[in-house]
């Protein structure tokens, strides 16, 4: 049967037909005059603020990842730039819809010249316009098809509009042409329990009806007789409820601990038999404002987290934002590489209230639980940046400090980073796009962003060395934790936990379950070896 091949982003497999997602409303091929510039432009931003408020609202019905992606995407659909920049279009002549859509190319190629986290929000710019364009022509909301029966989801890419109201009794799996590891889709597919494919450019010639079998953990799509989906959805259905049943703490067969934790956004991600909280980011609380939070709204939210886990760990990430996540009351200058600018730990050069009142509050709602409030900065890059956090989380009275590893300065030094925080946490989304020199929505590229990649695994087992000299924790928070086969290489490598969305710890702890702690590290040296990630994975893979 014929077989594509894509990049595995939410492990998991399922089969069925595919359907691919509407395509935008197309313009008209002539526009008409624009004989009421006023009007023209308060029907744009009429349009804008619809959409804007749809996606608040959508954003307010999920939790986690989903809303964070949602909030963001509503500010820039109500930012005033947008707006300014749609009216100088219609005073150049063009009608609304048009206007909205040239605006929006011209902020979509300003996006994609900066890169980094500026250019993923280029998808979610177009998605914006071509919503915005639909209720100025009076057609359809962009959206999922419905085909009155579960299939496979197939589209170019996916905005987080659609994918973060995703029903997993329709979709079965998701497939796209575009995307890399760290996409949104990915994240959220993987939140959702969903298995996804991105990266996949053949994907576009199956006709609607064609029925395949997708395996979200090795990135194969395969054609299939449609006799055959029935039978691969009951054995997948019945290889989850076979890992829902295991319970307990993260370990290998030989007993070795390996604790299971959350990547989570609030109260609302956590479950019951969570060991922990490995990341708990803390940018929903900044979204869609025009001012900083307060130390009590802070202290509030963190309290309910808190609370809610009792006597369990939770590892409580700073502020990850900046030039590239913009919150205009930052204050931040414009830059013209965000991915490498004033983005994490380093907003507090110009702006350190934002660090220590957060700081305050976590120190407060620490005083007010029983939780094991672990706190970590991101973008470290220096010793002596780590030096600086750890002092700062120390007058707040808290007593464990942290530094991410994102960047390869940070990993190579992180023996020196241990001499002055407690832990690392690996972050692996950004760890990939800074070793590899690769954008995270270049799906050009999205072979170099993966994981697997050995120059990334190499920084891994620096890491855990330091660890291990240092007598200190070293964490992988990045999703790719949550790959079955990969989390096998990240202990055999010296990892000591591994933070990952809840849907992904069940394959995770029978993985772990089902080897020793020896043959893990048997399974890194393997992957390690291997000339590119593709070969480390199915390596690692054939040898289970």
């Amino acid at each position: 049967m014929p077989e594509l091949v894509g990049i595995g982003v939410s492990p998991g497999r399922s089969a069925g037909p595919v359907f691919r997602l509407a395509p935008p409303p197309a313009l008209p091929e002539v526009a008409p005059p624009v004989t009421d510039p006023d009007a023209e432009v308060a029907a744009a931003r009429s349009a804008l603020a619809g959409v804007a408020a749809a996606l608040r609202a959508r954003a307010a019905s999920v939790s986690g990842a989903a809303a964070e992606v949602l909030e963001t995407q509503a500010m820039m659909a109500a930012d005033s730039t947008l707006a300014t920049a749609v009216a100088a279009r219609v005073a150049r002549g063009s009608a609304a819809a048009w206007a909205i859509t040239e605006a929006i190319a011209e902020q979509r190629e300003t996006f994609a010249q900066l890169g980094g986290y500026f250019a993923e929000r280029a998808a979610d710019l177009a998605d914006i316009g071509d919503r915005a364009v639909a209720d100025l022509l009076g057609e359809p909301m962009p959206g999922l098809p419905s085909p009155g029966e579960p299939f496979v989801l197939t589209a170019e890419d996916l905005s987080p509009a659609d994918t973060a109201v995703l029903d997993p009794a329709d979709v079965l799996a998701i497939v796209t042409r575009r995307g890399g590891p760290t996409s949104h889709t990915a994240i959220l597919a993987r939140a959702m329990g969903l298995p996804a494919v991105v990266g996949c450019p053949d994907v576009v010639t199956l006709a609607d009806a064609t029925v395949v079998s997708v395996d979200g953990t090795t990135g194969q799509v395969t054609v299939i007789d449609p006799g055959e989906a029935a039978g691969i959805r009951e054995r997948a259905a019945a290889d989850r409820a076979r890992l829902a049943a295991l319970t307990g703490p993260g370990r290998t067969a030989d007993g070795h601990p390996v604790p299971l934790l959350l990547n989570v956004g609030g109260a609302a991600d956590l479950t019951d038999d969570a060991e922990g909280v490995g990341l708990f980011r803390t940018e929903f609380l900044f979204l869609g404002r025009t001012s900083a939070p307060t130390v009590a709204e802070q202290q509030a939210a963190y309290t309910e987290l808190f609370a809610a886990l009792g006597q369990r760990r939770v590892v409580v990430r700073t502020l990850d934002a900046g030039a590239d996540k913009p919150l205009p009351y930052l204050g931040l200058a414009q830059e013209e590489n965000p991915a490498l600018g004033v983005r994490g730990l380093r907003v507090a050069r110009a702006n350190p209230t934002v660090l220590t009142d957060q700081l305050t509050a976590i120190a407060g709602a620490a005083s007010a639980t029983d939780a094991q409030v672990w706190v970590m900065a991101p973008m470290v890059a220096t010793p002596a940046e780590a030096a600086g956090f750890a002092q700062a989380v120390r007058a707040a009275g808290l007593a464990v400090a942290g530094a991410m590893v994102e960047v390869p300065a940070a990993a190579l030094h992180a023996r020196r980073l241990l001499d002055h925080v407690d832990f690392v946490s690996i972050g692996t989304n950004d760890l990939s796009q800074y070793t590899l020199a690769a954008d995270r929505m270049s799906s050009d590229l999205a072979d170099l962003l993966d994981p697997w990649q050995p120059a990334v695994l190499d920084l891994v087992a620096t890491c855990a060395a330091a660890g291990r000299e240092a007598g200190k924790p070293v964490g992988v928070c990045g999703e790719a934790a949550g790959d079955p086969l990969l989390a096998l290489v990240f202990v055999g490598l010296g990892v000591t936990s591994l933070s990952m969305s809840a849907p992904s710890v069940p394959a995770v702890r029978a993985s772990l379950a089902g080897v020793t702690l020896e043959r893990c590290a048997e399974l890194a040296r393997i992957a390690v070896d291997a000339p590119d990630a593709r070969t480390a994975r199915q390596a690692v893979a054939a040898t289970i």
